[in-house]
């Protein structure tokens, strides 16, 4: 077990085989005593993520009422209806924003944790709080890909902004007669500036996760850096290894792990990506990148591609002059 993480830091990993004991238990890890309050309060947190995507799925936006206010500029009630329909969506859009601000606090605690031990010990004495990063992982990637397919979502939020001060303006008996339009206007300035900061990245939550991750090593300078990196890239690893090995994938009870264990993989290359100095694409990083990406080519057509796309665009180090040209050439293909 001990001399896993140096196999895996290997430029050709493809020689070792995986030590049969070696296994993220992502369906059924329970936590150890010591980290059962963490492991609640994350669990507490991560409950409220279906309905969050969920949400995000059902959202439709208010194209056709700002169509008709901006068609019908001076009309006093065509700007008004299109305010009543904009901010129930805003105010489901403040909810996913501070979500991310819960999660930030989570992964910040979850971290504390993982990376107070070498990486492969701490992935096998907290598997259940790597559970949770994990599925953290994978709400992220649902997410912002969820988010970047609904173009509905910034131009709600930009309609909603130039008509804040400009609603004000309008008759108080439109805004006295409608009891829910006090409630629907309770975002604030301070709070509508940072959901403006927020939805302006293509991948928010992700923009969000790795910030966490920034300053989490900013205040833990006396913590090695590498600490922090090597669970990531350990944990890519590792995810790449159990979907090679059919045996270990045979031991999966749900269908749907492999995917899970994908997404994972890939959240993981990415946000060690965004954290390490010079990135995963790097010809001696310690994830095999080259692999990952073909272990993604090898799945039934269609069931990956976004998380290609992520691998293409949600990375900082993809197209640097480093990245060796077959793996540029196996994104690009």
């Amino acid at each position: 077990m001990g001399n896993l993480l140096q196999l895996l830091r290997k430029e050709d990993s493809n020689n070792f085989k995986l030590p049969d004991n070696v296994f993220l238990d992502f369906e059924n890890a329970l936590p150890v005593p010591s980290d059962q309050d963490l492991y609640d309060t994350v669990e507490k947190a991560l409950d409220k993520s279906t309905g969050i995507l969920e949400g995000l799925r059902a959202y439709t936006g208010a194209t056709e009422p700002i169509r008709e206010a901006i068609k019908n500029n001076d009309c006093e009630k065509s700007q008004v209806t299109a305010w009543k329909a904009v901010c129930p969506l805003v105010n489901a859009l403040n909810t996913y924003y501070q979500y991310s601000i819960e999660l930030d606090k989570q992964v910040v605690e979850l971290l504390t944790v993982l990376c107070s031990e070498p990486p492969m010990e701490s992935l096998e004495n907290h598997q259940a709080l790597a559970k949770q990063f994990a599925l953290i992982l994978d709400f992220v990637l649902a997410f912002d890909d969820l988010k970047m397919t609904n173009p509905s979502i910034q131009n709600d939020f930009s309609f909603y902004r130039r008509m804040r001060n400009r609603v004000k303006a309008y008759s108080e008996a439109v805004i006295e007669t409608d009891n829910r339009y006090a409630e629907e206007h309770e975002v604030s300035n301070e709070v509508a500036n940072r959901m403006s900061m927020f939805y302006a990245y293509p991948t928010p939550m992700l923009k969000m996760l790795s910030n966490s991750v920034t300053t989490f090593v900013q205040k833990n300078q006396a913590l090695p850096l590498e600490n922090t990196t090597d669970i990531f890239s350990t944990m890519a690893n590792l995810c790449r290894c159990m979907i090679e090995d059919p045996q270990i994938v045979a031991r999966f009870q749900q269908k749907e792990t492999v995917l899970f264990v994908l997404r994972v993989m890939v959240g993981a290359i990415i946000l060690y990506d965004h954290v390490h100095p010079v990135g995963a694409f790097y010809r001696k990083s310690n994830i095999d990148i080259k692999s990952s990406i073909k272990l993604l080519k090898d799945q039934p057509p269609n069931t990956v591609e976004t998380l290609m796309n992520a691998l293409r665009y949600s990375t900082v180090h993809a197209n640097d002059e480093e990245t060796p040209s077959v793996v540029k050439k196996l994104l690009a293909e």
